[in-house]
């Protein structure tokens, strides 16, 4: 594993919040306009979309927050470990708003939280991988401590984000911002977690791996 810039645990806590905030800013400020439309009135039909446009922005909001919760955050659950069942459901309540597509394959077992945040952290590549849609094969291999991940993109000029390459590269020129500090984390929980990364090519796809 790549040898990652150093910077202060303030430093990451900050860009995270600002990863999370950048996040959920569109969902919100559309449900902060479908507010404004109610209030002003303006007739049944714009009204029937002002409550359309809150109900898809409140939902898509939620989403993301229990998502960046468990990616990011302490997460709500007992212990140290989180069922991948419930963790499948927060990344489909995500994937909701996102252009591609997803399919889960694995054992649903106990598994150690970092490993958890590992792979919703892996999946936030992947959508990353295919910006014009398509889809994610997500895998889990192996139960509980033992689990291990393999993330399949397939899309439209699928590509690794030149990020995560340089940084798994140990290339990386740019300070450490907001932007890059997704994959920077990603890093950081695969290390934490023992595990080894991996980003490459195959045939048209982009495979993601924590092994």
């Amino acid at each position: 594993m790549p040898n990652l810039p150093e910077l202060s645990a303030l430093d990451v806590a900050a860009l995270l919040a600002s990863r999370v905030c950048h996040d959920i800013i569109s969902p919100v400020g559309a449900l902060a306009n479908g507010l404004e439309v109610l209030e002003e009135d303006q007739g049944e039909e714009m009204r029937e979309f002002a409550m359309e446009l809150i109900s898809k922005s409140a939902k898509s909001a939620s989403a993301k927050l229990k998502f960046s919760r468990v990616a990011f955050g302490a997460s709500g659950s007992a212990g140290s470990s989180i069922d991948s069942g419930e963790a499948e459901e927060v990344v489909r309540g995500y994937m909701d708003g996102e252009k591609a597509e997803m399919t889960w394959e694995g054992t649903r077992s106990l598994v150690p939280k970092n490993r958890i945040k590992l792979l919703l952290n892996l999946i936030l590549l992947g959508i990353g991988a295919i910006p014009r849609g398509g889809n994610l094969g997500i895998q889990i291999h192996g139960e509980g401590e033992t689990a291990t991940f393999t993330i399949r993109c397939a899309g439209i000029k699928a590509r690794v984000p030149s990020d995560f390459l340089d940084l798994l590269n140990g290339t990386i020129e740019e300070d450490i911002t907001a932007h890059v500090i997704q994959p920077y984390y990603t890093i950081m929980l695969a290390q934490e977690c023992g595990l080894e990364l991996s980003a490459k090519a195959e045939g048209e796809d982009v495979v993601f791996s924590a092994s």
